[in-house]
């Protein structure tokens, strides 16, 4: 398989039959070959900043949080996308990697939200937002109150899901999902430049007028919570988001034979929204608008909890 960048590393990534070693911070690690350089921080125990990674997406290398330095190289490459190769030696927390970290993280909280950014990783490797600007010493306000950040309405098209354009960090995310990694739809696209870039549909239309097919896959792979099911947006804005308090069941989708497991979050005894394991061999983290937001035929309702009176026979 071949990863597409734009810094000019290696990233081709080939499914490989042997193994490779590499030294992660001193110490050496055995890998696949084909394997990357944030697989083998995951080895060798060393957690890593992530934003634009996900397990089931083509590596974009748009965030620069995850980059590592590597011994002989010019620039320092980011470790989710550049290819492990035999006698490596890479740091992950020297001087250069710890200013550059501190920099992106720095300019990402001085231009939008990230208040509901919760963790930067993948999976069990994820560690809190608030923990990552502390080893870093993350200090954005020294930027002044004049630094410009991104100040827009919530897009509500729909009863499915939201667009908060000031939590969204251009991650590649949702177009990847949306494009040849998931859904091939194509419906959503980088438009614009610079600080007026932003995710968009065909000329900008409504989503209900685009060539969105809502599944939702686009929502599942959001890190900052930009992209919102319309669900926990509403419970966000009543101020009854309890997310440590929500419990999450594992099922299968009712709708066709295929298999999808789904993940349904529930609070007060109530689906508040559905996921899907990115591990899971069909799915791979990604659903139908079936799967994704079918789920309300199952939720008790008024007329099914105190039914109407039947007249007698």
């Amino acid at each position: 398989m071949t990863d597409t960048t734009t810094d000019g590393t290696s990233e081709t990534r080939s499914a490989g039959t042997g193994t490779v070693t590499v030294s992660i911070n001193g110490a050496d690690v055995t890998i696949d070959e084909g394997a990357t350089l944030l697989d083998a921080c995951n080895a060798a125990g060393v957690s890593t900043p992530t934003l634009c990674y996900a397990e089931n997406l083509t590596p974009v290398n748009a965030c620069r949080v995850c980059v590592v330095e590597v011994e002989k190289s010019r620039t320092l490459v980011p470790s989710c996308s550049r290819a492990a190769e035999d006698g490596m030696v890479v740091q992950t927390d020297s001087s250069r990697v710890r200013h550059s970290r501190k920099m992106v993280l720095e300019f990402l909280d001085s231009g939008v939200d990230l208040s509901q950014t919760s963790t930067l990783g993948v999976g069990e490797d994820a560690i809190s937002l608030a923990d990552w600007a502390a080893e870093y010493d993350v200090d954005s306000s020294r930027y002044g109150p004049a630094a410009e950040k991104i100040d827009e309405e919530i897009k509500i098209q729909d009863n499915l899901y939201i667009r908060d354009y000031d939590k969204c960090v251009l991650c590649y995310k949702c177009v990847e999902a949306c494009g040849d990694d998931a859904q091939h739809t194509f419906a959503i696209a980088v438009s614009g430049r610079g600080f007026g870039a932003r995710i968009s549909t065909e000329f900008d239309v409504s989503l209900p007028d685009s060539a969105c097919v809502y599944c939702g896959n686009c929502v599942a792979v959001c890190p900052t919570n930009a992209l919102q099911f319309k669900t926990e947006f509403d419970l966000r804005q009543a101020d009854n988001w309890r997310e440590t308090e929500q419990t999450v069941t594992r099922t299968v989708c009712s709708y066709c034979g295929v298999g999808c497991n789904l993940e349904l979050h529930v609070q007060d005894d109530t689906i508040v929204k559905v996921t899907s394991p990115n591990d899971h061999s069909v799915t791979s983290g990604h659903l139908c608008i079936k799967g994704r937001f079918g789920w309300q035929y199952v939720q008790p309702t008024i007329t099914r909890q105190n039914p109407a009176p039947q007249p007698e026979a």
